[in-house]
């Protein structure tokens, strides 16, 4: 079993009841926050004697107490045939892994868990929830998907359903998908705190060799074919997938956060540090 998931929402979380994320909202419980005259917070109960008495201008002084909130996390995920990649890993077994460790670790601190699929259009598979049982839903429902069909069109129409509250939002792909329908999505979510998750295959890169006859295979619908591969195209090869990742992590950041590698396997702590923004 992978270990929990730590995260944190950027900003203020703005649930509809008490939970683990720092909030706006400020109360008579939670978190001392700070001090404020009682014409800002009037709260007879939580007057501060000892700050009023020292009060220069002999005002009122109450104490004000931080609100925590509960949110949703969203998890748009590519299942289009490009996900059923396998090599250095197995793509569809690195989205589950992280969907289900996701699940769990939201659930266990009382944040809602949801799960769409989106391949020509958006299906929710599994809607918000915080009912125990989530995770073995989210399980289920991967486990019954086959990716197929050569469009991930339903990422942009996913995220323009997730109106409302901000929400945590983890878009998975490999990303592989027309400019329009990227930008799309990053514009649809806006006001989420977003997380892309770009899943990816070390081995296609370091596997090329510099010269020789390889066999390439279009899992879209493309068939097989036979390149002779040769220094010259290697490089152009290379670059392209550079200027690709380049492109996405332009993107990404100007949404807020960068996009996460996920290759070969799933680590935990990793992921954790990187929803943290504390990854080295």
């Amino acid at each position: 079993m992978s270990p929990d998931i730590v995260y944190r929402l950027r900003g203020p979380a703005a649930g509809p009841g008490p939970g683990a994320h720092r909030a706006r909202d400020t109360g008579g419980l939670g978190t001392f926050r700070d001090q404020v005259p009682f014409w800002r917070h009037p709260d007879a109960r939580r007057i501060d004697l000892r700050a009023t008495l020292r009060d220069p201008f002999e005002g009122t002084v109450v104490r004000r107490f931080e609100q925590s909130r509960a949110l949703e996390v969203w998890t748009l995920v590519d299942v289009s045939a490009s996900m059923r990649f396998r090599g250095e890993g197995e793509a569809w077994a690195l989205v589950t892994e992280l969907c289900t460790a996701l699940a769990r670790s939201a659930t266990r601190i009382g944040d809602a868990f949801g799960l769409v699929a989106c391949g020509a259009r958006a299906e929710t598979l599994v809607p918000a929830s915080r009912r125990r049982g989530t995770v073995e839903a989210v399980a289920d429902a991967l486990a019954a998907v086959v990716p197929g069909g050569a469009s991930a069109a339903g990422l942009a129409q996913a995220a323009a359903g997730l109106s409302g509250r901000r929400k945590l939002v983890v878009a998975i792909s490999d990303f592989r998908v027309p400019a329009p329908v990227l930008a799309g999505l990053f514009e649809a979510l806006q006001g989420h705190d977003v997380v892309p998750v770009a899943i990816e295959d070390g081995a296609l890169d370091a596997g090329l060799p510099a010269f020789g006859l390889i066999e390439l295979e279009d899992l879209e619908g493309g068939g097989r074919r036979r390149v002779l591969m040769r220094p010259s195209l290697r490089a152009r090869w290379l670059a392209r997938e550079a200027e690709r990742r380049e492109a996405l992590r332009r993107l990404a950041l100007r949404h807020g956060r960068p996009p996460y590698r996920l290759a070969g396997r799933f680590d935990g702590d990793d992921f954790s540090r990187h929803l943290l923004g504390t990854a080295a």
